[in-house]
Parts: C-alpha cells; structure tokens; sequence
C-alpha cells in the first residue's frame, strides 16, 4: 500500500494522541491482522482497539503484555466466499458470512485511492447500519482514523481501517425508530446530558444486543436542526461528554454494555475531521441514535450517588485500567480522557471497580 496516502490534509488529532514513537502500535496491528474480528459467533474481537487507544495514552510498553493476556479471546481469520465488485456490494451489505470478502475489498480500495477518499466515499452506506455489531464496527473505525490523522500513514493503520470498515460493512444493521420531541421549558436548546436523562428505558430489559435493540421503537430527538458543521462538532463532543458523565452514576445498568453509549459517538467524533463537512449533520443524528438506543436498553433503575475522582490524575487513571485489563474499561477510559474533567475520571473509574478484570 502507499504510505503516503491522506497526507496534506489539516485537521489532525490533537499531538501527542495516536503517533506512537515506538513503533507498537504497528507491530500489534500486524500481529492482528491475522485473526477475525469476532469470535463465538458474533461476540467482538477488541484487541485492535484497546492496542490503539493504550498507544495513544502513553502505554505502549504494556501493549504486547496486554496482548498476551487477551490472547485466548482471539480467534481464526474467517473464510471467504467470493470478491465483493462494484455491482454486488448491495447484495452483501450486513452480511456477517462475507467478513473477509469485505475486508478484502476494503484493502483493494485503500491501495487504489487516498484512505480519506475511500472513507468519504463508504462513510454515507455504512453509517445507516451503524448499530450492527454492538456499534462495534464504527468504534473499530473511530480507533483507526484516530491513528491515521495523528501519525504516520503506515501499512498496518491502512490494513486496520480496512479491517474496521470490512466488518462494519459485514454487520450493516439499520433501525428505525421514531422520534419525539422534548418539551422545552424555556425554550433553550436541550443539553445532551438532559436529553438522555429523558430516554424512556424499553420494558423488558433482557437478551442481548440485537434483542433489546429490536425493542427501541422511540427515542427523543435532539439537535435535530444542527447543521453547522463547528456547531455540529461541539454538539457530537457534548454528547460524548454526557455519556461519559452518566456512566459514573448509571453504568452499574450494564457495566459492559452502557460503555457503548459514549464510545460509539465518539468514534463518529474522531472520525469528523477526516470527512467531508457535509456528512457531519448526518453524523450527529446516527451518533445521537446509537448513544440514546443503547440508553434505553440498558439503563438501570435508579442511579447510584456520583463518587468525586479525588486527587488521582488522568495517567494515573490509564495506568489503573491497563493494570485491570478489561477491553472496555480501557476504551471507556481512552474516551474518559478526551475531555478529562473529574465527573469523565470518577466515570473511568467506575468501570474499574464494577468490572471483571483481564485474567
């Protein structure tokens, strides 16, 4: 693949996140490309992931140890079928047996075309199925165009967005639900943290991912009328921040589950700078979706009392999660840290305490 793909472009991460000096996180990646990104029949391979987000918070030394750890949850590349072509590509969209086929065309394309071209371009036919694969094939994304903004634009990150978008292509599920409008009382804007706190959870509370998701027939609606794309962009990572901050108090709902509420918006969030400004409108309201919708499905009860962080800083945060281990636990924290106020510290937190560690 060309190396030099995507640069010239501005709009890139902030320093610091996702460049990697030592060479790690690629390593890790290739070290990956080999195994499927799922296992147990539609349970997600996190690896790619959580390697991404401990390299680009400082903790690329613990990687290949983490690695190791998680080794047992890794399972065999898929088969293929058949190439994916230009005419049929329909026909195969959300079809979980074409995995490889996907990722094979995917890697096709990214050696054709500039990576940003081929995302701009894939980006408006896969963000409607944004909630197969648990949201997991967006946020798989997220992690890789976070990578290929902040550093260099090597073959591992090229092969890792074509991972990324060959499984979300593989998971494609739309939904439908319809939508209702929040009273406003004063007739302001709606925060995001007040227009989660006003999702109706569903009814019956049991099943999996695609079970409950079945069962979301309404959600409120919320900036709507955004259009303007820096206006967009500071509703997306208001979003993002109101999900972080719930999970401190509601994440016991689901520890594994409501982590998905803020990580797949901010997959959508850092995947922004490399899209076209006219699909960030569209954007927002998927995010919005898939934030609200996991939401309903797993919120608990009641909330438990907010916990303030204390004095622990946010590496010393990192450090906890990579010494706990659990997949989700380091991708929430990785979102914790984009805005690393205390309410998205006590949240990373959280996770720590009410989950099963990495053995």
């Amino acid at each position: 693949m060309d190396t030099d793909m995507g640069k010239g472009k501005s709009d890139k991460a902030p320093t610091g996140i996702g460049a990697d000096p030592t060479g790690t996180l690629d390593e890790a990646l290739h070290r990956l490309h080999g195994f499927g990104p799922e296992r147990l029949g539609r349970l997600t391979n996190h690896a790619p992931m959580a390697v991404e987000a401990l390299a680009a918070r400082g903790q690329a030394s613990g990687v290949h140890r983490w690695l190791d750890l998680y080794a047992g949850k890794l399972e065999d590349y898929p088969d293929r079928v058949g190439p994916i072509t230009a005419t049929d590509w329909h026909s195969a969209l959300g079809d979980p047996r074409r995995a490889a086929d996907w990722i094979d065309h995917f890697a096709r394309e990214l050696a054709e075309r500039p990576w940003r071209d081929v995302l701009a371009a894939w980006w408006p036919r896969l963000l409607p199925g944004m909630y197969g694969g648990s949201t997991h094939p967006v946020i798989r994304v997220g992690h890789a165009v976070r990578t290929l903004l902040a550093g260099e634009i090597t073959e591992p990150r090229l092969t890792e967005l074509a991972h990324g978008l060959g499984y979300w292509a593989a998971r494609h599920r739309p939904v439908s639900v319809r939508s209702s409008v929040l009273p406003h009382a004063d007739g302001t804007p709606r925060t995001a943290a007040a227009a989660l706190d006003a999702v109706v959870p569903i009814a019956e509370r049991d099943g999996g991912f695609p079970t409950r998701l079945a069962r979301v027939a309404e959600l409120p609606l919320w900036a709507d009328a955004v259009t303007d794309p820096e206006t967009v962009r500071a509703r997306l990572a208001e979003l993002v921040r109101a999900a972080t901050h719930r999970y401190a108090t509601h994440g016991h709902g689901e520890e594994t589950m409501l982590v998905h509420a803020a990580t797949a918006p901010n997959a959508v969030l850092r995947a922004l700078p490399a899209l076209p400004h006219e699909l960030w409108a569209p954007s927002l309201r998927a995010a919005w979706t898939a934030s609200a919708a996991v939401t309903a499905m797993y919120a608990p009860d009641e909330p438990v009392p907010y916990v303030p962080p204390g004095t622990i800083t946010a590496e010393e945060v990192v450090e906890r999660a990579l010494a706990h281990g659990d997949e989700h636990v380091i991708k929430l924290t990785d979102t914790a840290l984009d805005s690393a106020d205390g309410p998205a510290l006590a949240a990373a937190l959280r996770a720590i305490e009410i989950s099963a560690p990495l053995r």
